[in-house]
């Protein structure tokens, strides 16, 4: 199999055919066999120290953890297995629930995600990203009426029957660039970005905008460079919080750098030698191993 990013789904059967199917539904939240990924204000719950890996409750623990107006959300099968997830976020301290605080913690999936195994990643991921959508999405944004949820979560409806509108899970599509002029490429630090880290460029589309365009655009603005040669490389979904992080190369056509401040602290050129030749006393460290960023340098560093 060729290599996936963190986050990706190719172990889930989404069965988008079924999410309206009430008597499947209902069999699946009364099976012994199915499980549950609660989440509580954009957390994820994990178990372990030197294993990190995710959390996942028996469905019986549903009907406990629910409030009124939140309805569980079928992420999919895997192996015949569904999963649903839960926005626990109205229990006011998880880890003194009876449930909850014996199955493990809470944590930013951006702090343990590069630790956990990618089936369970993407689960993770997934339940963030749905739940995330659901919170900002109780009203209806073209009436301002309260909205429901349907299709298994993934749909919500006005439930002003006059508007009516169904509203569907947002996802911002973002590029993310490796700019190179042979054996060098450009990284840079964002106000964002914690400690000595560094990164390839990134922006998010524009309406009427080709990826090819961003891709152009964002690195002008970011630091005066013309590019050529855009090439798409790969994708990863990116739930923090709701992102599709579309990867690509470009070479420039510029050498100077001259840095947008109100999106960069810093930008340089660094050589394949410079990169390879980093350790954590470095005075640039590359980005996290989950992000499709360090896959782009990762690959760009193993051709030469």
């Amino acid at each position: 199999m060729a290599r996936t990013n963190f986050y990706s789904s190719e172990y889930l059967d989404r069965v988008s055919h079924l999410r309206n199917d009430q008597n499947w539904l209902s069999e699946q939240l009364s099976s012994t066999n199915t499980r549950l990924i609660p989440v509580w204000q954009q957390n994820n719950l994990i178990q372990g120290t030197d294993n990190v890996e995710a959390s996942i409750l028996e469905i019986i623990h549903v009907e406990t953890l629910r409030s009124i107006d939140v309805e569980p959300v079928l992420l999919g099968l895997i192996e015949g297995t569904a999963y649903f997830t839960l926005d626990v976020s109205h229990i006011e301290d998880p880890h003194e629930h009876e449930i909850l605080g014996a199955a493990g913690v809470f944590e930013d999936l951006r702090k343990v995600g590069q630790y956990i195994q990618h089936e369970q990643g993407n689960l993770l991921a997934y339940a963030r990203g749905i739940n995330y959508w659901h919170q900002r999405h109780k009203f209806c944004g073209v009436c301002g009426s309260l909205t429901r949820s349907e299709s298994a979560g993934h749909q919500r409806r006005c439930t002003n029957e006059t508007c009516n509108t169904s509203h569907f899970p947002r996802t911002d599509v973002a590029c993310i660039m490796l700019v190179h002029d042979g054996d060098r490429i450009i990284m840079g630090k964002s106000p964002r970005f914690q400690g000595k880290m560094q990164s390839v460029l990134a922006g998010f589309l524009e309406p009427g905008e080709t990826l090819e365009d961003c891709v152009a655009r964002e690195v002008f603005e970011e630091v005066g460079v013309r590019v050529t040669d855009v090439e798409y490389q790969h994708s990863q979904p990116w739930p923090f919080p709701s992102s599709l992080m579309v990867g690509f190369r470009a070479r420039a056509l510029d050498t100077d750098i001259t840095i947008d401040e109100k999106e960069l602290l810093s930008a340089e050129w660094m050589s394949r030698d410079e990169l390879k030749a980093t350790t954590p006393d470095s005075p640039v460290q590359l980005p996290r191993k989950d992000s499709i960023a360090r896959r782009l340098i990762e690959e760009w560093l193993a051709e030469g």
